[in-house]
């Protein structure tokens, strides 16, 4: 093949369409549809006595009012735990609308349906709903005391306690190692809430076709085949039946793959209930409110080194604030309890977490997904060991670092896929050497000088990191060559800004040897591909992306089959190059690939009119036999499906120098470098993009974003007017370089790239900051009122992060 687009920077194909306008977005379908609205609780933690609907009814306009006791059957039950684990002793989830318990302000109350938004709202506010008031559980430390209950029946709130060990080479437990070994360090650290906020909120619209008794339903969602059979089963249609379509998504970043959201099946179930078409777009208090959060967690750590700076033991207790409900399972404290450990060997490591209930917004992965919190932790332990040791810090990562030669690396943990945790590939000390010479580390002493003598102060600080990518269990393919030529590719996970249309149509078109201008991509619609998983933990590349890649080569198999049997020549000694089938070194005896799509489907066995014209125009005169081999399927198109053995591992270290005011202490980042491993680049300029997107989104996490709760559970910052976020100003310049070292585990030997950017960004930032200071930084995020604080401290000479 000489039609090479993998590893190109091949322009984004969907841009054009959706910084026109052109975009359809879930608001965008329906616009005729009756509106959903949903009156939602007041209260963090209240026993609901009494709902009174009856100034509400005479609105004008209204439909139908629904409450918990109007849901029937299935619909009534609290919502699927999508992901158990033996662990989770006491999962609990929410029911659609709440039933006698509301435990997180925002929690669904009531559903109207009436003639348009406006009305819905109006009839809300006449909704008298009382309440009584129960004491509510905030923070996580007071909910692991245990004194007041979220759940009656959960003891401790602790919905999980997980442990997980390996001893050291000598059989050594942690806690026997970092006894044993001649310098201990012990400390707490902090990782404060955060959201996703995408710009798209969530939304769901559908409609209901009582000729056929099916349903459709449009959803801003990351998993539309499972909102698709959740559908289903609470509203007990037959799965043929139900149809879901993600259309264009304004930003998912994980809290848009928890299925189904109440509103999934509330508003399905109404419009099939009123033979009308129902719709309901989130606002935005409503997406701070009763979506999800996540980050939240308090660490305490132990560690034991040696005198150069050698990790012998480590030792780390989790307690991770999962608000209110558990509908995601413990995925997140596990990736954070596994994905820790980074590009190290620790000698030996415990890790325990509790997994604790709150009064407040229940917590499901966001971009990152565990992983920035467990980075914090291991890079900030390495920092802390090169300032006790008085080493430079590249030094004492170098010296822990797994070496290439001893890949595949097992960590001897079980991972968030319940398989082992065995790194595939890398290099880290190729990455580090990239590093410092990106950033300048080795010259910044001299920087610091000349900035020092001018009265600033600046620092720099560095991140390590491993992140495990493509889980399984599986996602498929499949491609069909039209008669016109065209190569049409269809997936079932969704998209919501990653790129898929580019990069998929670029495996497609080099897979086959067709320009990308042939091929089309459809993702996220259950009519043209039915069974998936979902786009979430960087696994579309690798999962979608290797399920494409084994569909196409089967159709490329057939492809070449069946023109070998039009120029009577060997399979073998064929090749397709821009849409052309043609023998090796003979260009002239070709065959559009268009007419091998003619000669796959014969309408009337091998002398059909049409059949026979191809053939000739293909150089045989008198076809004999048909010209697809016995028991194939008609058709040039094929299916296929990628089941991983194991998860992928990329991997990447970030530097950045910060400057900090000496009057007002805000902290100002200077430079961003980021050196990244995803294994084989499908679209580096694409790779680019998330990469500086995900450290948008870390400054946010590490500089300004914070969900700021009350003592009654009232988040007092649910408003883009006070939870802060970065603007453009506030993001630096990103330098980067990337490293390849393919993975062995998929035919294409990718990694995930999605969440690379976020997950260093706070680890890096603290030490820069920890750098310029000359103070400890043990929580994130640091705002200038935080720095301030740490100076006051400093100079009272009080020392943070006791245990």
């Amino acid at each position: 093949m000489t039609t090479k687009l993998f590893g190109e920077p091949v322009r984004r194909r969907e841009d054009a369409r959706l910084v026109t306008g052109q975009g359809r977005y879930l608001d965008d379908h329906g616009r005729d549809a009756l509106a959903a609205a949903f009156v939602r609780s007041p209260h963090a933690h209240a026993r609901i006595l009494d709902i009174d609907v009856s100034d509400a009814v005479d609105v004008d306009g209204l439909v139908a009012i629904y409450t918990w006791e109007d849901l029937p059957g299935a619909l009534a039950e609290p919502l699927p735990l999508l992901i158990p684990h033996p662990a989770l002793t006491h999962g609990r989830t929410a029911y659609p609308l709440a039933r006698e318990v509301v435990r997180h302000v925002g929690e669904p109350v009531v559903m109207v349906v009436a003639r348009d938004r406006y009305l819905a709202e109006d009839a809300c506010a006449l909704i008298r709903v009382d309440y009584e008031i129960l004491k509510p559980v905030v923070g996580v430390e007071e909910a692991a005391q245990g004194v007041h209950l979220v759940h009656e029946d959960v003891p401790g709130n602790v919905g999980a306690n997980l442990v997980q060990e390996v001893p050291s080479p000598a059989g050594l437990s942690a806690r026997e190692a970092i006894e044993a070994a001649p310098h201990t360090l012990a400390f707490r650290l902090d990782i404060e809430r955060s959201a996703s906020t995408p710009l798209e909120g969530r939304g769901v619209y559908a409609r209901w076709d009582a000729d056929d008794e099916s349903l459709r339903v449009y959803s801003s969602t990351q998993t539309s085949t499972s909102v698709r059979m959740a559908i289903a089963a609470k509203l007990g249609l037959p799965l043929p039946k139900v149809e879901v379509i993600a259309p264009d998504v304004g930003g998912g970043f994980g809290v848009k793959i928890v299925h189904p959201w109440p509103e999934e099946i509330l508003v399905p179930w109404a419009a099939r209930l009123l033979g009308r078409e129902v719709k309901w777009t989130e606002d935005r208090r409503e997406h701070f409110v009763s979506s999800a959060h996540e980050r939240g967690q308090v660490q305490y750590v132990r560690v034991g080194f040696d005198d150069d700076g050698r990790l012998l033991g480590l030792d780390v207790t989790i307690l991770h604030d999962h608000g209110a409900y558990t509908p995601y399972g413990i995925i997140v404290p596990i990736i954070t309890s596994t994905q820790l450990l980074g590009p190290y060997k620790v000698g030996a490591y415990r890790v325990e977490f509790s997994s604790i209930y709150t009064n407040t917004v229940q917590v499901t992965p966001y971009r990152g997904a565990g992983r920035p919190q467990g980075v914090f932790c291991m890079e900030r332990t390495i920092d802390r060991i090169a300032a006790f040791l008085g080493r430079d810090r590249t030094e004492v990562r170098a010296l822990n670092f797994i070496q290439p030669g001893e890949f595949p690396y097992d960590q001897g943990l079980t991972f968030q896929d319940g398989r082992p945790l065995i790194y595939d590939s890398g290099d880290y000390p190729e990455s580090l050497r990239m590093l410092k010479e990106l950033i300048g580390w080795d010259a910044f002493p001299e920087a610091r000088a000349r900035a020092a003598a001018e009265g600033r102060r600046i620092g720099i600080g560095i991140g390590c990191y491993v992140e495990g990518t493509g889980v399984g269990p599986y996602e498929g393919g499949h491609v069909q060559i039209t008669s016109d030529g065209r190569v049409h590719v269809s997936t079932g996970l969704t998209s919501q800004g990653q790129g898929h249309e580019t990069v998929f149509a670029q495996i497609a078109a080099t897979e086959l040897g067709v320009p990308i201008e042939k091929v089309s991509v459809v993702t996220g619609d259950t009519r043209r591909f039915g069974y998936a998983v979902g786009t979430f933990a960087s696994r579309a590349a690798v999962m979608s992306g290797s399920a494409i890649a084994l569909a196409c080569r089967k159709v490329r198999e057939k492809a070449l089959r069946i023109a070998a049997d039009a120029l009577e020549a060997d399979p073998r000694d064929l090749e397709i190059t821009d849409g052309l089938v043609h023998v090796v070194g003979t260009p002239s005896a070709s065959i559009p690939l268009a007419t091998v799509a003619v000669l796959s489907n014969p309408l009337r066995y091998a002398f059909d009119e049409e059949t026979q014209r191809a053939t000739q125009f293909a150089g045989s005169s008198s076809p004999d036999r048909p010209p697809v081999s016995e028991g194939d399927e008609p058709g040039l198109e094929g299916r296929d499906y990628y089941s991983p053995v194991r998860s992928t591992f990329a991997s990447g270290m970030h530097a950045a120098v910060v400057e900090t005011d000496p009057e007002t202490a805000e902290i100002t980042i200077l430079r961003y470098a980021v050196v990244h491993d995803c294994g084989r680049l499908i679209n580096p300029m694409i790779v680019e993009g998330q990469i500086h997107g995900g450290v948008a989104q870390g400054v946010g996490g590490a500089l300004y974003e914070k969900m700021v709760y009350d003592e009654h559970g009232q988040l007092l910052n649910a408003s883009f007017m006070d939870f802060l976020m970065p603007y453009a100003t506030e993001v630096p310049r990103i330098e980067t370089a990337h490293l390849e070292t393919p993975s062995p585990l998929n035919p294409l030997g990718i990694k995930g790239a999605g969440e690379a950017g976020v997950i260093p960004v706070s680890a890096v930032i603290a030490a820069a900051v920890e750098d310029a200071e000359g103070i400890v930084v043990d929580r994130m995020p640091i705002s200038p009122s935080d720095l301030h604080a740490l100076r006051q401290a400093r100079d009272a000479g009080i020392t943070p992060g006791a245990p």
